[in-house]
């Protein structure tokens, strides 16, 4: 004999909602797309969109922070925040943070006028102890190393290194492609493990250049001449711990917000 459930069925989990800063930022985004304001006019003031109920000020600032590093707008002291052509440079260097975030905002994984080249992917013993501590893995353990030097007008401006642990290559083992994949890998992997990864805080210093960083950069300098760049890390890990190593080199004169 049949007997009815008079269980009721399982309602499924709303969408979660992107935080409201990124709320704010797609809002303004769409209407920069929409003509609302167009290349050359100058947006709202954060205070003046505060006025106007979109948020709290932090909140509206860091929306504004995103669209710069998208290479939406631009942000200077004393004119105020402008809408970005088509044709013109982003007014910041493009992070690695900051392309992941473009690339899950519009699906543009470069911003205007910039492009890669040297695209690289394979297993190496890592020899850096502090990469090795930042993985969890002991000093000369295999991993994989990718690498890509972004260009802009045909200048190499920051060279992009992924150190990633040897467990996220079972569930993504086109991380030895040297071509991108049709989806981001962490998406990916998030599809096919089931495990979310996150982003820990953006760490900077500076250090000195290497001769192949000077070369991959294009810079010649006599011998013994040192050149200072600034390196920025950020670590992406899982439930079950750190999982890859971003780092980017910014080319010698260029610093985080800019460019000498």
């Amino acid at each position: 004999m049949l007997i009815e459930s008079t269980k009721e069925p399982a309602m499924p989990s709303p969408p979660k909602q992107p935080p409201k800063w990124r709320q704010i930022a797609d809002r303004i985004a769409a209407q920069i797309t929409d003509g609302v304001f167009e290349p050359g006019d100058r947006l709202p003031s954060v205070q003046a969109q505060v006025s106007a109920g979109m948020g709290a000020t932090a909140t509206v600032h860091r929306a504004y922070q995103a669209l710069e590093a998208e290479g939406v707008v631009r942000t200077t002291q004393g004119s105020g925040t402008t809408v970005l052509g088509l044709e013109e440079p982003a007014p910041s260097v493009q992070t690695g943070a900051a392309r992941l975030e473009r690339l899950r905002r519009t699906g543009r994984p470069l911003a205007p006028r910039e492009t890669y080249v040297n695209s690289r992917s394979s297993l190496r013993s890592v020899a850096d102890s502090e990469i090795a501590a930042l993985l969890g893995v002991d000093l000369y353990d295999e991993i994989v190393v990718r690498s890509r030097t972004f260009m802009r007008d045909d200048r190499a401006t920051v060279l992009a290194l992924n150190f990633v642990h040897m467990r996220a290559l079972g569930p993504l083992p086109e991380l030895l492609e040297e071509r991108p994949s049709v989806k981001f890998r962490h998406d990916l992997y998030a599809e096919r493990t089931g495990r979310q990864i996150v982003a820990g805080p953006e760490r900077s210093a500076a250090r000195l250049a290497s001769n192949g960083e000077l070369a991959e950069f294009g810079i010649e300098v006599p011998v013994g001449v040192p050149v200072p760049v600034l390196v920025l890390r950020t670590v992406y890990s899982d439930e079950e711990g750190p999982l890859e190593v971003w780092e980017d080199i910014l080319r010698p004169g260029m610093w985080h917000g800019g460019s000498a």
